[in-house]
C-alpha cells in the first residue's frame, strides 16, 4: 500500500525537478545582483527596493523560466530517460498531462502580469516563451543553432533588464560577450558528455557531428575568444576591483580547461563541465561583492 505523504511528497519533488525550480532560483539571485550592482547605474537601495515593475518583471522572469524548464523536459523526456534516469525516475510520480498544465498556467500568469506592467513587457515575453517553445519542440535538434539558442534565451531575461536601464557602455558589453562565450563552451561541454544518447534521438550536436578532434578544436577556439575577452575587459577596467580580479583568474580557470578539454577522458569532460559551472556562480558571489564593496564601503 503507498504511503500517501511519501507519494505527494515525490509529486513534489517531481514537479520541482520537471520544472528545474533550482536553475530558476540560481538566475533570480543573478537576475537581481546583476540588475542593482550592473545595470542600475542611479537608482538606490531603497528605489530599487520599490521599484515594483522592476520586481514585476523578474517575476515573470521566473514563471517563464519555470515554464521553459517544463516545456523543455517534455520534449527531451526520452533521451533523459537515457542520461537522467534518477531524475526520469522521480518525474514518473508525476503525470506529464499535469506538467502541460502546469506550463500553461505559469505562462498565463507571466504574459497576464507582464500586461498589467505594460504592452512592451507583455510582447518581450510573449516573444520569449515562444522561442523557448520552438527551441525545445525544432531547434534543439538542430546543430550549431541549438548550441546558440540555448545561450541567447540563457541571456534573454539580462538582456532585458539592460534595456529596461538603458545602461550601455563598453564594459557591460565585453562582458556580455565573456558571459555568452562561457555559456556556450559550458553548453558544447556538456553534449561531449551525452553525445551518444544525442545522436541515438537525433540532435545533430557538434560533438556527434564532427570528429574527436573537430569538436576539441571548436571548444579549445572558444575557449581563447573567453580568454581574449578577460583581456580585454581587465584593460578596460583595470586591475583594482574585485571583478578585475575574477576576471584575471578567469584566464586561468580557461587555459586549465583547455588542457582538460585535450585530455581526453570521460573524467577530465565531467571535471571541465563542473568546473566552468562553479566558475560561472563564482562570477555571480564576485559581482555581488564588487557591488557591496562599491556602493557601500566607507
Amino acid at each position: 500500500m503507498k504511503n500517501p505523504l511519501f507519494y505527494r511528497f515525490s509529486q513534489f519533488i517531481a514537479f520541482l525537478m520537471g520544472a528545474r525550480v533550482f536553475v530558476a532560483l540560481l538566475l533570480t539571485f543573478a537576475l537581481y545582483v546583476s540588475t542593482f550592482f550592473l545595470f542600475n547605474q542611479e537608482e538606490s537601495l531603497r528605489s530599487f527596493v520599490f521599484d515594483f515593475n522592476v520586481h514585476g518583471i523578474i517575476f515573470c522572469c521566473i514563471l517563464s523560466i519555470l515554464a521553459g524548464g517544463i516545456i523543455n523536459q517534455f520534449y527531451d523526456r526520452e533521451k533523459d530517460q537515457v542520461i537522467k534516469p534518477f531524475r526520469t525516475r522521480v518525474q514518473n510520480f508525476l503525470k506529464q498531462k499535469y506538467f502541460l498544465y502546469a506550463y500553461i498556467a505559469l505562462n498565463v500568469i507571466s504574459l497576464g502580469i507582464a500586461g498589467i506592467l505594460s504592452m512592451r513587457v507583455f510582447f518581450f515575453f510573449l516573444v520569449y516563451q515562444f522561442l523557448m517553445w520552438f527551441y525545445s519542440h525544432k531547434l534543439s535538434k538542430l546543430l550549431i543553432i541549438n548550441n546558440l539558442t540555448f545561450v541567447s534565451l540563457s541571456l534573454y531575461p539580462f538582456f532585458g533588464m539592460l534595456f529596461y536601464y538603458k545602461t550601455f557602455s563598453m564594459q557591460i558589453f565585453l562582458m556580455s560577450i565573456f558571459i555568452f562565450l562561457m555559456l556556450l563552451i559550458i553548453d558544447v561541454v556538456k553534449d561531449t558528455l551525452t553525445k551518444n544518447a544525442d545522436k541515438i534521438f537525433g540532435y545533430y550536436t557538434i560533438p556527434n557531428y564532427f570528429s574527436s578532434l573537430g569538436s576539441r578544436s571548436v571548444i579549445v577556439i572558444l575557449l581563447i575568444l573567453a580568454q581574449v575577452s578577460s583581456g580585454l575587459i581587465i584593460l578596460n577596467m583595470g586591475l583594482n576591483s574585485i571583478m578585475s580580479y575574477y576576471f584575471a583568474a578567469s584566464i586561468l580557470i580557461q587555459i586549465l580547461s583547455v588542457f582538460l578539454v585535450l585530455n581526453q577522458t570521460k573524467y577530465s569532460k565531467f571535471i571541465n563541465l563542473n568546473m566552468l559551472r562553479i566558475w560561472i556562480f563564482v562570477g555571480i558571489i564576485s559581482m555581488l561583492a564588487n557591488g557591496i564593496h562599491q556602493h557601500y564601503s566607507f
